[in-house]
């Protein structure tokens, strides 16, 4: 679930998985190894989360 909302943001947005997961955990490898299946903690699906919702306000979508 949180993979396909992470990959559904970054198509809408155009932004590199590096980009996103260095900016949003600080770990650039982050949607390449949810890709294979990493499965984060609570503490980091709210950052992850809070940076979308961050992001979506900042540029009005």
């Amino acid at each position: 679930m949180l993979l396909r909302a992470v990959e559904k943001f970054l198509r809408e947005n155009g932004i590199p998985a590096t980009r996103f997961g260095r900016e949003s955990v600080r770990d650039p490898r982050l949607v390449f190894d949810l890709r294979q299946g990493r499965e984060p903690g609570e503490r980091i699906k709210r950052r992850i989360e809070h940076f979308m919702n961050t992001y979506r306000r900042s540029t009005g979508q």
